[in-house]
């Protein structure tokens, strides 16, 4: 455990970061399985549900919650999704 008082507040501050990306990596992974749900059942606002996902991810990134290459693999892999089915 830190004794020093600003290493004390860098753990507080980690921890609530921690928990507020593990929140946002949640909300892109509910928002994946609506588009996933939407293809399978052939709705027509799953290209709509792709751009609201792809723009949660690019946001993502640029809050330093994903890694670029990271992002760029989910959004490939959502729009090989769409084609397969």
């Amino acid at each position: 455990m830190a004794n020093i008082k600003s290493a004390k507040k860098r753990i507080e501050v980690i921890e609530k970061q921690t928990l507020e990306n593990k929140a946002y990596k949640s909300k892109i992974a509910t928002y994946v399985k609506k588009y996933k749900s939407a293809v399978d059942n052939g709705e027509k606002n799953a290209s709509e549900l792709l751009s609201e996902t792809f723009s949660l991810i690019d946001s993502a990134v640029s809050k330093g919650i994903l890694q670029k290459a990271t992002a760029n693999r989910k959004k490939s892999r959502l729009s090989a999704y769409k084609s397969s089915k």
